[in-house]
């Protein structure tokens, strides 16, 4: 628990700081954000604001979680190596993205392509290391051939079937998380709620794991070293609430593809390696959400224009929380209520986990 604490206080400090300096340094470089010209219109005064402080929170949350390694003597776990080589690795693509759009002067910053490559590069690396065995962690791998909610149950998948599910929820939820970034404090609020999540799972995983005196005396979790992936979830949650200080309306600093999409891989990082991988549907229900509207406005507009010649759109403007803007909600707005769904799905998550328990013990 001492070193969850650490790395979380930590990493909210840095994250307060680096960002405070972010802001004046990259508006130094003239490191600008660009706004899409058929956005809402309101979006435009934005235009110029500081961008890539993604940046701020990677780096707040690796020294956040040193820091708590260095003063608690504890080496760290193969485990939490892993979310952090996909939280870098994933913002490494995203640097690349905002870097384009900034040199070349447009909102579109790396092809589709390009990016898709470079996340399933940093998406089959992480599934490759995190399907080795593990000797004396506890686990045979980090991650589980199985899916589930709460528990390492049901059949075994092959394989090949599993790093093609690791691929598709690395590189799904980054560009859920990337979606939803449209907002001053939308996603950082929300994150802030996932990771928080997290580190309780992580912490109550770690008191029932297989060996432990609360496990060995019902429901045990086969998870390799939990505590520690609390603590990266920790330092997680609290170099995004850092960074929501100035992040919060009016933005003084952009996250950029260079926080969100490595926000959404190390929470699909999280949930692998706590082997809830279909719990981070519910926990992540606001971006399912807002992902979901994307897909329904494109694929409606497609099959509308091939049967009637006209493409018809279900929302005024996708993703999800543009279509609220457009409807008169102010941004503020917008926000506080899509952090209440972000609140209500993390609590039904959880909610879910312990029931989980709870039924294995009657």
């Amino acid at each position: 628990m001492k070193a969850i604490l650490l790395s979380g206080l930590c990493a909210l400090i840095v994250s307060l700081f680096s960002t405070r300096w972010a802001i004046r340094q990259f508006a130094a470089w003239g490191l600008g954000q660009l706004i899409r010209e058929d956005g809402p219109q309101t979006h435009h005064v934005k235009r110029g604001t500081p961008t890539m402080g993604g940046a701020a929170v990677v780096v707040s949350v690796v020294i956040g979680y040193a820091f708590a390694k260095l003063l608690t003597w504890d080496l760290p776990s193969r485990s939490a190596l892993l979310v952090l080589f996909l939280l870098v690795g994933m913002a490494g693509v995203g640097f690349l993205d905002d870097f384009i759009k900034v040199r070349k002067q447009r909102s579109l910053g790396l092809r589709s392509k390009a990016k898709l490559v470079g996340q399933t590069v940093v998406s089959l690396t992480f599934g490759f290391l995190a399907l080795q065995p593990v000797l004396g962690d506890g686990a045979a791998a980090t991650v589980s051939h199985r899916l589930s909610f709460a528990r390492d149950v049901g059949p075994a998948l092959p394989w090949v079937i599993v790093i093609v599910l690791i691929w598709f929820m690395v590189s799904g939820t980054s560009n859920a998380t990337n979606l939803i970034d449209g907002l001053d404090g939308l996603l950082t609020g929300s994150a802030t709620m996932v990771f928080a999540a997290y580190a309780v799972i992580g912490v109550w995983q770690n008191s029932h794991s297989c060996g432990s005196a609360n496990g060995a005396n019902g429901l045990c979790y086969q998870v390799a070293s939990p505590l520690d992936l609390a603590t990266v979830a920790a330092a997680l949650a609290g170099a995004c609430f850092g960074f929501l200080w100035w992040n919060a309306s009016p933005a003084q600093i952009i996250m950029g593809d260079t926080g969100s999409l490595a926000l959404g891989a190390a929470m699909a990082g999280l949930a692998l390696l706590t082997r809830t991988e279909l719990l981070l549907i519910v926990l992540g229900g606001l971006y399912v959400a807002v992902t979901g509207s994307v897909l329904l406005q494109v694929s409606w507009f497609k099959l509308t224009r091939r049967t009637t010649g006209v493409g018809r759109r279900i929302f005024r403007m996708t993703p999800l929380h543009h279509h609220f803007e457009l409807l008169g909600w102010e941004q503020v707005t917008v926000v506080v209520r899509f952090w209440i769904i972000a609140g209500v799905c993390a609590a039904a998550a959880l909610g879910i986990f312990y029931s989980d328990w709870l039924g294995s013990q009657g």
